[in-house]
């Protein structure tokens, strides 16, 4: 190992002599690997946050085991089963608890600007906290009233007034489906791909706002088991005692299916995955173009080094150390650029963007194989290097 690190040391860097004799084509590489780093991590950033925006509601549920209906999709339309079935998953061993959950999608007016927005709308009974958001279940009381609602401080759109308003202890009013509703508090969940954001109010209020909807057809059961029971076997149990108009999952399946369906049937999901494909490609195109250029500009020096009896592995070691520190220099750039992207992305979005070590990881390790593959493709031409042709 000794002796490797100081043959290393000794070893004259010519990958990078070769690109820093020419600074401006060395600039153009550069840029073009940052372009292409800066490309993949808005992609997968974005991507990210589809997927964490969209799980937080499901992942916040204060539940051991949900029931749900087959035909739900995602979080945001999510179908209707019969409450009977919270009545008889209460005969299972192992079950503490079932409650319902309404959810549904209203149209409300900004009580700043009058214009109307969707927000999604969460009912339950105000006596069992429905979600693991302490700022919220402090202020459950509230929602008892009639035509009281709990807002998502972090909703997108313009509140900043309305949430001053709140914040000084005044209730804001405002209109929602035909129908007066008074904002008394609020609480921080995120706003969606699917929805500008979350409201939740008591169940009654919830039936209020929509006075076609049956209140014995619930969008979630959330169920609650015992201290000593198991999940998995309290959930065959369930699927075996109730029948198929809904279907019994945990909580990391329910959240795997959320994920699931954006990752495989949405067409965002794709578009995302598309795009830093599309980026990765872009990034070993232009590294080829400036490393093919770098080769033909030293064809006879390469030339010159086999007939003096270096082998081709030597050579094509000097392309790569090139693919290398092109793949560092303009990883820095970067990953640079994005955080300030990312910062302003979730500013005007209200969406969770932001850096993760794990992406950057990511992304570095994509950098490296991209420059990697393009200094291979480049080095085709030293094959047929022959110093006879050269001179």
């Amino acid at each position: 190992m000794k002796n490797w690190l100081y043959l290393l040391g000794r070893r004259t860097p010519l990958g990078w002599l070769q690109l820093s004799r020419h600074k401006g084509r060395l600039v153009v590489a550069l840029a073009g690997t940052a372009f292409a780093d800066v490309l993949m991590f808005m992609q997968l950033g974005f991507q990210e946050s589809l997927y964490e925006s969209n799980t937080k509601i499901r992942g916040t549920l204060d539940a051991d085991i949900v029931l749900v209906s087959p035909k739900a999709k995602n979080t945001q339309n999510l179908s209707t089963f019969s409450r009977r079935r919270l009545y008889q998953a209460r005969d299972i061993p192992g079950v503490a608890a079932a409650r319902a959950l309404y959810s549904g999608n209203i149209t409300w007016k900004n009580p700043v600007t009058r214009q109307d927005a969707t927000l999604q709308i969460m009912g339950f009974a105000p006596d069992y906290p429905a979600f693991k958001v302490p700022e919220m279940n402090q202020q459950l009381d509230k929602i008892k009233l009639p035509d009281v609602v709990l807002f998502d401080r972090t909703a997108r759109g313009k509140y900043q007034n309305t949430i001053a308003q709140i914040n000084q202890g005044q209730p804001v009013t405002t209109e929602a489906e035909g129908r007066t509703i008074t904002v008394r508090g609020l609480f921080s969940l995120g706003a969606s791909f699917g929805t500008d954001g979350l409201v939740v109010t008591s169940d009654q209020n919830f039936l209020m706002l929509f006075p076609r909807r049956d209140a014995g057809s619930v969008s979630l059961g959330l169920i609650d088991l015992q201290a000593d029971a198991d999940p998995q076997q309290v959930v065959q149990q369930l699927r075996q005692h109730l029948p198929n108009d809904v279907k019994a999952i945990t909580i990391a399946e329910f959240i795997d299916d959320e994920q699931k369906f954006w990752r495989t049937e949405s067409p965002i999901g794709f578009i995302f995955t598309i795009g830093a494909s599309m980026a990765f490609v872009i990034g070993a195109v232009i590294v080829y173009q400036v490393l093919s250029t770098d080769v033909n500009a030293h064809l006879k020096e390469y030339a010159t080094f086999k007939a003096m009896g270096y082998h081709h592995s030597y050579l094509l070691g000097v392309v790569l150390e090139e693919s290398i520190i092109l793949a560092f220099l303009g990883f820095v750039p970067g990953l640079i650029v994005p955080i300030g992207v990312y910062y302003l992305s979730a500013k005007a979005t209200a969406l969770p963007i932001h850096m993760t070590v794990s992406r950057a990881v990511t992304v570095l390790i994509l950098t490296i194989i991209m420059c990697l593959i393009s200094g291979a493709i480049a080095t085709r031409k030293l094959q047929s290097a022959d110093p006879a042709d050269m001179f």
